[in-house]
């Protein structure tokens, strides 16, 4: 039920930027992708860094935009009193559902092989005799025609399947075209140091790797979309790095290549491999996370198929922690307003002393200051209601393993 204080929100017009005929395209391709598939398989935002900024506590409620629910089961194992996951699309949803009723109901090596291996040669019977009835009725008809995405075959891997898997997938299909470099990125994949990791990678990988071509399907909004990027973050780096997305593409591998050992790099390894080492993986797929999160933590969890504003228009749970992680970027281009009125109620549903964080694809996103938010009468520029942690998001972004977002932000809502 809505609550009464819905009134308050604020009938706020805010002039989208004008879109090309281009732009409207993309916008459409975007949207028909989105709306029919499940676009992400695993979280690509590093929970480490997040749990640096979010210090969780017992007496913590967050709520976190679901993606693939690696990260909401993350959060969890730091043992908050809720963790309401949101998502406009049910397909995450459904994703996540199935990752919960796998905690629930196998034994911990069928877990790991699935999520872990991205197959299992008895997934149909497990499904169907354990996990099916687990679900909610759209996950069920959803996985009912998917069973096929853990199956044993070469391209069998979970991870090689949606939109972001599809990508993957063919990125694995050129490196068996182009044996080079196949070899050198699974040498890199293989390196003991991160010493004879750079050097393979600057001598065998980087020339190989970059090109007119590549160039050119790293800077195709198709290509982008498949990826959950949509043009308005696109501009985003575009604005922001003289070689385009390519070029910003070519950094954030760069440093990732130079910093971060491969094989401990559970982000990349997992689109290089389609598969996760047991040694490097997401908590949830660690045996004391798989057990911690069996033992109640996972029961936390509150997955919730709607847009953030609508989760919080329809329930009056303070919230003390919201990862909002990059959706910010893709409402500012489009719908400034739904921005304006989602904050709005962030505001209205915040407890003292909460806490928010969100990646974007500029370091210091122009909607910021560009968007009006109207806060217990007072309207005023975004940035203006929030208290930012600058040093730390800073510092952090140094230490985020997948380091493809230019800014993550951490802000205080002031009581």
């Amino acid at each position: 039920m809505t609550s009464s204080s819905a009134a308050l929100a604020p009938s706020i017009a805010i002039p989208a930027r004008k879109a090309s005929l281009i732009d409207r395209f993309d916008q459409r391709v975007f949207g028909a992708l989105y709306g029919r598939s499940l676009v992400y398989n695993t979280c690509w935002e590093d929970p480490a860094v997040d749990r640096a900024a979010l210090e969780l506590g017992p007496d913590d409620t967050v709520l976190v935009i679901t993606s693939a629910g690696c990260n909401a089961l993350d959060y969890a194992l730091c043992g908050p009193a809720a963790v309401h996951a949101v998502d406009a699309n049910p397909r995450q949803t459904a994703l996540l559902e199935l990752k919960m009723a796998g905690i629930r109901r196998l034994a911990f090596d069928d877990f790991r092989r699935l999520f872990g291996e991205g197959c299992h040669d008895r997934f149909p019977e497990l499904y169907r005799d354990t996990l099916r009835a687990e679900l909610s009725r759209f996950a069920r008809t959803w996985w009912d025609g998917r069973l096929h995405w853990f199956a044993t075959d070469r391209q069998g891997s979970f991870y090689y399947h949606g939109l972001s898997g599809l990508v993957a997938r063919g990125f694995r299909a050129m490196l068996t075209l182009r044996p080079e470099l196949g070899d050198a990125v699974d040498a890199m994949c293989s390196a003991d140091s991160l010493e004879a990791q750079a050097l393979i990678y600057q001598s065998r990988v980087r020339p190989r790797l970059f090109g007119p071509v590549s160039n050119w399907l790293m800077s195709r909004q198709i290509t982008l979309s498949m990826l959950g990027v949509p043009h308005p973050q696109r501009r985003e780096v575009e604005a922001q790095h003289p070689e385009g997305v390519a070029g910003y593409i070519r950094e954030s591998i760069d440093y990732v290549a130079r910093k971060f050992l491969l094989r401990e790099n559970y982000f990349w390894h997992v689109y290089l491999r389609g598969r996760y080492l047991p040694e490097a993986c997401p908590e949830y797929l660690t045996r004391a996370g798989f057990e911690q999160l069996k033992g109640g933590l996972v029961d936390r969890v509150h997955p919730r198929t709607c847009t953030v504003t609508e989760h919080l228009q329809t329930s009056d749970a303070p919230i003390t922690r919201f990862v909002l992680l990059d959706h910010l970027d893709w409402m500012a281009g489009h719908h400034p307003e739904r921005l304006a009125e989602e904050w709005h109620w962030i505001f209205e549903r915040a407890a003292t002393g909460a806490r928010a964080i969100f990646r974007s694809a500029h370091r210091r996103p122009r909607y910021l200051e560009e968007i009006p938010v109207d806060r217990r009468g007072v309207r005023k520029p975004l940035r203006d209601h929030l208290v930012f942690h600058g040093e730390l998001g800073r510092e952090l972004t140094r230490r985020d393993r997948v380091h493809t977002y230019a800014g993550f932000h951490i802000a205080d809502l002031p009581a």
